[in-house]
């Protein structure tokens, strides 16, 4: 298991660090991230997949690693119970200016924190929005992402070549569009 303590135990130089992947890591907190990100100035890609982490973290995360690059967000994706929350997509757009690729495959956000990202992240090429499913691209808003992003992923594009499996159940159950996700335990630093 992967804790905020093993974070802070590293045994060699965290300040070279370039690249960094917690995936269900439920155990690393907010405080743990923050504080591990301090020692990581040089980090330009960070994937946290099926974490539990608020806005707050990625805030320092963003202060501490001004030259990140890529980040990777990515949450399980419901439509039901209809969810809709903008603090993680805020929290990037305000302090990840430098972002070119960014994976939310699953997240929450709504078109007012898709437009926020448009805005904070002028430099993006690469937009993963499969399973945000509280986004419309429709009208403006989706022409800006048509005409600026090289690479759009569009929230009901397949998620056949990611990882972690997501299968909508359609058995006409409440759940019927509650996916069923097949992760493992993974860092890869």
């Amino acid at each position: 298991m992967v804790t905020s303590a093993w974070i802070d135990s590293f045994k060699f130089s965290t300040s070279q660090l370039r690249r960094l992947r917690l995936a269900c890591c439920y155990s690393v907190s907010d405080e743990g991230l923050s504080e591990a990100s301090a020692k990581f100035p040089l980090l330009e890609e960070l994937e946290l997949s099926l974490c539990s982490l608020s806005k707050e973290s990625l805030e320092v995360v963003g202060r501490c690693c001004p030259l990140l690059k890529s980040l990777k967000l990515n949450q399980q994706g419901f439509r039901r119970p209809h969810i809709e929350c903008d603090e993680e997509v805020l929290a990037i757009a305000e302090n990840m200016p430098g972002l070119r690729h960014l994976q939310l495959i699953g997240n929450k956000l709504t078109n007012d924190g898709l437009q926020a990202i448009l805005d904070g992240c002028p430099h993006l090429e690469l937009l993963d929005l499969r399973k945000c499913f509280n986004v419309t691209l429709s009208g403006n808003l989706g022409r800006r992402c048509t005409e600026r992003i090289k690479n759009l992923r569009l929230p009901n594009d397949s998620t056949d070549d990611y990882e972690f499996i997501a299968e909508i159940n359609d058995d006409g159950s409440f759940d019927e569009d509650v996916p069923v996700w097949d992760v493992g335990h993974k860092l890869l630093l």
